[in-house]
């Protein structure tokens, strides 16, 4: 299945959007890391610069590429992506968000209205593909180029087109493996199981990620 040409970032300039931007730079597509502070967002694309093309810009210029990531804090995604809805109509829109927060030393999921962020931004997006993914990657390890990867990528998308065309752009990235795992609605699942995984990691101090096993090879 054919990559898209470009991928924008909302939000990109947190760890995990820079980390995202990083690999998908390396793998060679075209990565614009948007924000709402364009200076910001053009700052952290000039410390990321090296592995393939990439450059930093506002959200709605980011929003004009091929495909789109929102990788903004949970709060502030359906916001951030309603005011795009007009540029992001008819694109794929993959959500990396998790709704969480810190109680005391713990983390905890937040359950969303409609039970997931994808869920939420699908019913703000109508008119786009939206598709949940790239939740349990450690973005210490995606900002580390000398790090391989090895690790499943949970995907989750009402529309199967949509579905497939997230796990090839998963998988451009080496180490990675794109697994359909069913609708948006198993989407709260999948963001909740973070919250899981960064209480493992703050405990053993690790950078665990997933890794399926008895799948055997994709078909």
């Amino acid at each position: 299945m054919a990559l898209p040409g470009s991928v924008g970032i909302l939000g990109g300039t947190g760890p995990a959007g820079r980390g995202l931007a990083l690999r998908l730079a390396a793998a060679g597509i075209a990565v614009v890391i948007g924000s709402r502070d364009e200076g910001r967002a053009q700052e952290v694309a000039a410390q990321l610069a090296g592995p393939g093309p990439l450059s930093g810009a506002a959200n709605r210029v980011a929003a004009s590429a091929d495909a789109v990531v929102v990788a903004t804090p949970w709060e502030a995604a359906a916001q951030t992506a309603g005011e795009l809805a007009d540029v992001l109509a008819g694109k794929l829109v993959i959500s990396m968000v998790n709704a969480l927060v810190r109680v005391g030393r713990e983390f905890q999921a937040v359950v969303p209205v409609r039970g997931s962020m994808a869920a939420t931004l699908q019913a703000v997006l109508a008119r786009s593909r939206v598709t949940a993914a790239f939740h349990h990657l450690p973005a210490g390890d995606l900002t580390d180029l000398a790090r391989p990867l090895d690790a499943d990528v949970l995907v989750c998308a009402d529309d199967p087109a949509a579905g497939e065309e997230t796990v090839a752009l998963v998988e451009a990235i080496a180490g990675l493996r794109g697994v359909l795992c069913g609708s948006l609605a198993s989407a709260n699942a999948v963001e909740a199981l973070t919250a899981v995984l960064l209480n493992v990691n703050r405990r053993y101090k690790a950078h665990s990620a997933i890794r399926l096993t008895g799948l055997g090879e994709r078909a």
